[in-house]
């Protein structure tokens, strides 16, 4: 285990914590607003969250493992993303939190267990945009993911 993965993973999972700890208060009718970014409920956003710690990291071990995402487009993943809203538009509070803290507990293992070197490959995420390192991955994306949905959550909660 790398020094560097792990002081990662421990970031993420501070970041993990703070969500769960929002995701936990949230009333019912919190649960309802509409976020101004996504467009979507907070409960999808918090779902959207729970369920993206499972792809991320699977982009992370397949750039690990040398290799690009091939043909990944924005417009794929814009269309998941809106499939995904649709299908848990309704998705409770304690499924949303019990998911959210299992694919967060994988994709932390999954970062604990890089290597140095590991941290240093680079791959293709999007078709188009430049290779980026599983570092770069784990900051840009996983860590960010969870800043920027949260952030979103907080502003349609007002706080």
């Amino acid at each position: 285990m790398a020094a560097k993965a792990e002081a990662l993973a421990k970031q993420f999972e501070q970041k993990v914590q703070e969500a769960t700890g929002v995701f936990e208060r949230l009333s019912d009718a919190d649960w309802k607003k509409t976020t101004t970014s996504e467009k979507w409920t907070v409960g999808v956003v918090a779902h959207h969250l729970a369920g993206g710690h499972e792809g991320i990291s699977g982009i992370i071990k397949t750039v690990a493992g040398g290799k690009s995402v091939p043909g990944f487009t924005m417009d794929m993943l814009h269309d998941m993303n809106a499939k995904h809203a649709k299908e848990f538009a309704n998705a409770s509070k304690a499924e949303t939190i019990a998911l959210h803290k299992k694919n967060a507990a994988a994709a932390a293992a999954v970062v604990r267990g890089l290597s140095d070197a590991d941290l240093g490959k680079s791959g293709t995420v999007l078709t188009g945009m430049p290779p980026m390192s599983v570092e770069q991955i784990i900051n840009g994306i996983l860590l960010n993911h969870v800043e920027e949905h949260l952030k979103s959550i907080r502003t349609a909660l007002g706080a």
